[in-house]
């Protein structure tokens, strides 16, 4: 039986010139960039021009853009720089509840180094409360760290808002993680100061990520040895992930293929709440969410119950972000949006791609349907 992907927000799967070029890489371009000699002037050819295509697509200057080992690292990097180059002027970093854990265990971090971190709530649809960022907001914040779209129930947050009302004071920076919103949203770079990407979720390698650092403004260095990339992430350059993700964005998401995404959520909502009782979409509506996360709560069963059971179909879903999914714990996602209890432990994240077809969904909802029926009668 064929399977059913359906886990895009985790990771995609990669596109077949992405993986052509990066075979290229390692078969013909395999030197050190940082060689003097004419092969590793090659392939730091190569790399410019990788850089040269998302930073176009970005509209930055390719000087603006640095490329590290994942979202996570980029996170790291422009979080900590920031604060370290900052403390001077404060000791206050805002957040809020429901970032993905490579931003929340950095903040974690910071507050046991004495930092005051808080934590802004959101409303039912995940979206940050900006009156409560506007009343805790002072001179002594020097970070505000904010996910454009979340990683779980797919929100798109006000970022022009947030970033209006952080321009109103000096020297604080707005880091966006951006690594679900690239290449599914637009997003406007004007007075955002660091913002992150990564490879894998727009069908290019893992193992690579970028961050933008604004040309206006310095950051400390967290890591160190050579000079690679402005000294900010140090060591031999990962070229055929470099290069692949350039090759990624050549072929990023057009307009129509983002529509026919958001169509394939839309359907898939609208078969199954038409068709299953006791159920509730926990993405808001398509204004402010992006096209491809789509996260339903059935009562009464267990999340990861169902995952299983679909996955015996070849259907494959998640509960949430897969780099907590094995945890036990309920989703902080979840608990922000206090949803109702009989609903907490049954959510799914379904997540599309443009590999996905109307087909698919049809019958992701029927076999949906079956498997909550099974579960509910033996949970009953």
């Amino acid at each position: 039986m064929k399977s059913i992907y359906l886990d895009n927000a985790s990771t995609t799967k990669i596109d077949f010139p992405v993986l052509e070029k990066i075979i290229e890489i390692h078969k013909s371009y395999y030197a050190n960039p940082s060689s003097l000699h004419r092969l590793g002037i090659e392939v730091e050819k190569q790399i410019k021009k990788a850089r040269q295509t998302i930073a176009d697509y970005l509209k930055i200057n390719k000087e603006e853009l640095i490329f590290t080992g994942s979202g996570t690292i980029a996170n790291n990097i422009a979080i900590q720089g920031a604060v370290n180059k900052l403390r001077k002027y404060g000791n206050k970093i805002i957040t809020s509840s429901i970032e993905h854990n490579s931003v929340l265990e950095i903040f974690k971090n910071l507050n046991k180094r004495g930092f005051e971190t808080v934590y802004i709530p959101v409303n039912k649809n995940g979206i940050i409360d900006i009156e409560k960022l506007k009343s805790v907001i002072d001179k002594k914040t020097i970070l505000v760290s904010v996910m454009a779209v979340n990683n779980e129930i797919g929100s798109i947050q006000p970022l022009e808002q947030i970033s209006s009302l952080v321009n109103n004071f000096k020297n604080i920076y707005l880091h966006i993680d951006a690594v679900q919103a690239f290449g599914k949203i637009p997003i406007n770079l004007d007075n955002i100061d660091l913002l992150t990407i990564s490879g894998h979720k727009v069908h290019g390698p893992k193992g690579i990520g970028a961050l933008y650092i604004d040309k206006n403004i310095l950051i400390n260095k967290i890591l160190y040895g050579s000079n690679q990339e402005g000294g900010y992430y140090p060591g031999t350059e990962n070229s055929p992930g470099i290069i692949g993700f350039g090759e990624a964005v050549k072929n990023i998401h057009s307009k129509e293929e983002l529509e026919f995404i958001n169509s394939l959520k839309i359907q898939l909502k609208n078969l199954i709440t038409e068709s299953i009782d006791d159920v509730i979409v926990l993405t808001p509506s398509d204004k402010i969410s992006a096209p491809h996360i789509l996260n339903i709560a059935f009562a009464n069963i267990k999340g990861e119950i169902l995952v299983h059971s679909l996955e015996r179909d070849n259907i494959y879903v998640s509960t949430g972000a897969a780099c907590h999914s094995k945890n036990d714990n309920l989703s902080h996602v979840i608990k922000a949006l206090n949803v109702s209890k009989k609903y907490q432990e049954g959510s799914i994240r379904i997540s599309f791609s443009k590999n996905n077809t109307k087909k698919e969904v049809t019958k992701t909802a029927a076999l949906i349907k079956k498997h909550v029926s099974k579960i509910r009668k033996v949970m009953r």
